[in-house]
């Protein structure tokens, strides 16, 4: 890896430096976010490099390349993200939006929502406690920070458009969208304890 990384020019090291540092802040790489697309090309490039330094640290790259998503895992039990309820619930209704609308598009499309659409869905489980909208935006900026979802607009609008990035799919992995369900339902009983 050493000899790897010293064969690089001053330029590519540093862009392995700042893909590193982007992928331990945000687990996630999306090729479909303007941010992400340069990061995602380059570990692409040196995944073999990439491979090598993250194990040494204890994580490992998944890649989905036909989705364009990279995750980072293997991480301790202190690195990992405890998600709070409204948070959990969020991103589980995203993953449904996002099963839902990849029926009505092609592999090249965007998935798209509105902030209402997660407030109907939200209302359709019948969940005791409401949604307030503060909550709501601490949820979405975190998932945006994760690179599970890009924010188009006014992020406290109920018609701002957000875009549900394929990352989603490796952040809840499941392939039965009744696990989903199940989970959120679980949630949703736990609060009516």
């Amino acid at each position: 890896m050493l000899d790897a990384l010293e064969k690089m020019t001053v330029t590519q090291q540093q862009n392995f430096k700042d893909t590193a540092n982007k992928l331990l802040a945000s687990t996630f790489l999306s090729r479909d976010k303007k941010d992400n697309k340069e990061a995602y090309y380059f570990l692409m490039s040196y995944k073999e490099v990439f491979d090598e330094f993250f194990k040494i640290l204890g994580y490992e790259i998944e890649l989905d390349m036909q989705s364009g998503s990279v995750m980072l895992s293997g991480a301790s039990a202190a690195n990992t993200l405890k998600l709070r309820r409204d948070e959990s619930l969020v991103l589980l209704i995203l993953r449904l939006l996002y099963h839902e609308k990849m029926k009505d598009t092609s592999l090249n499309e965007n998935i798209v929502c509105a902030v209402s659409d997660i407030h109907t869905k939200y209302d359709m489980l019948e969940i005791k406690k409401k949604l307030n909208k503060t909550d709501l935006v601490s949820s979405l900026r975190l998932l945006r920070r994760y690179n599970l979802i890009e924010i188009t607009g006014d992020v406290t609008s109920a018609s701002c458009r957000l875009v549900i990035l394929p990352t989603i799919l490796m952040a809840i992995k499941s392939e039965d969208i009744t696990e989903v369900f199940n989970t959120i339902n679980k949630i949703a009983n736990e609060e009516a304890k």
